[in-house]
């Protein structure tokens, strides 16, 4: 991405902005690439990445510049400067939602830049400590995320607070999984705010800030950060109603919380797994990724970790509300699976709602998804009827 200026019959200033543009995506062409930019192109689609808060344009052009044959990480380092060049240039007339618009996609970028770093290095954590901080510089100069450090036995666990607009009516705790982390799905947090409940963007042991920032992994005790989590938002809205929603493998801890804590009053699995650590060696890079969110080479110390992660088991709060949300083409979690998390959860209160194309975490669907968790969220803990779920 880059600018020149050109001038038309000598008076005019027109500025032309470079664009590599959208490339035709053949599995031929891909299958050509190094192995890490084709598994990138592979793993994380036009949609994940939008997703995540990466731009249009930006995602459009990172595909792009790795399909012409550069590296993943330098491309969207490249891409994210573009973006902090443009802050520093934001006219003072618009000044303050210019920076914000570009300090997310910058930090969005980043967040990107390292996602297929399988070790937790130096570097890794350098890249992820910008983007936070440019997160929260956004959240500064817009005044509408704050940033929350929860101590726990195990050392920090990090979070945004997306407050509620107005008077807030209920909170909720939101969890990512193994990828993809709090600062990722913020666009739900967002949207549970728009409906009056403030929201706890969670980076939960083994995830963003708290594992690359803190050193906080997860463990057998992880459950003790969920409970500060919870505890942070009862003492900030006493006698509010508290949900959870979990996504991706995060659905799964999400379900174990709310059967053990009598606090949580409804909950949202998007795409989580009933047994987690079953999760075989064979599957490759993910399985060094679940390995690595312990922060641990050994499979079984992982293993022990993962296995107490357990969604279908009851619990003092057996019968709370629950929402399953799947993609009908998620490559990750078969229909079967979505079902058997569905039939196995311990209440009587449960609905599943199936996207037919949807794919993991059913971002090619991502207004309609956080508008479906949101509006059944907020009913739920307001002791609303079930919002009707459109067809």
């Amino acid at each position: 991405m880059s600018s020149q200026q050109e001038t038309i019959e000598g008076r005019l200033p027109v500025v032309v902005r470079e664009f590599a543009g959208r490339r035709a995506e053949t599995d031929d062409a891909i299958a050509a690439l190094p192995v890490e930019s084709a598994a990138a192109l592979r793993q994380f689609s036009l949609e994940r990445l939008m997703g995540y808060g990466v731009d249009y344009a930006d995602a459009v052009e990172l595909r792009a510049r790795v399909l012409d044959g550069r590296d993943w990480r330098s491309v969207a380092t490249e891409l994210a400067e573009a973006c902090l060049r443009r802050v520093g240039g934001a006219a003072e007339v618009a000044a303050t939602p210019t920076r914000v618009a570009y300090l997310r996609r910058a930090s969005a970028l980043l967040r990107m830049s390292q996602v297929m770093m399988l070790a937790d290095t130096d570097d890794r954590r350098a890249i992820f400590a910008r983007a936070a901080e440019l997160f929260g510089q956004a959240a500064e100069l817009s005044g509408d995320h704050e940033r929350v450090t929860l101590e726990t036995g195990r050392g920090p666990v990090a979070g945004w607070l997306v407050p509620a607009h107005g008077a807030a009516v209920a909170s909720a705790v939101v969890v990512g999984g193994v990828e993809g982390w709090a600062m990722d799905f913020v666009c739900i947090g967002e949207a549970l705010a728009a409906r009056g409940v403030d929201a706890l963007m969670l980076d939960a042991p083994g995830q963003g800030e708290t594992r690359l920032v803190h050193g906080h992994y997860l463990s057998r005790s992880w459950a003790e950060a969920y409970r500060r989590a919870v505890d942070f938002l009862a003492e900030r809205s006493p006698g509010l109603p508290i949900g959870i929603v979990g996504n991706s493998m995060g659905g799964g801890f999400a379900m174990a919380v709310a059967a053990r804590d009598t606090r949580i009053r409804a909950c949202v699995d998007n795409g989580g797994i009933p047994a987690p650590w079953l999760v075989p060696p064979s599957v490759g890079t993910f399985f060094t990724k679940m390995t690595a969110v312990c922060g641990t080479e050994d499979a079984d110390l992982a293993h022990d970790a993962w296995k107490t992660v357990t969604p279908l088991d009851g619990g003092p709060n057996a019968g709370y509300p629950l929402l399953v949300v799947h993609g009908g083409r998620d490559p990750l979690v078969s229909s079967d699976t979505a079902r058997a998390m569905l039939e196995g959860a311990p209440t009587d209160d449960k609905r599943m709602v199936v996207f037919s194309d949807g794919d993991h975490c059913v971002y090619n669907h991502r207004a309609d998804r956080d508008v479906l968790i949101a509006d059944w969220m907020r009913a739920r803990l307001s002791g609303l009827p079930e919002p009707r779920i459109p067809e």
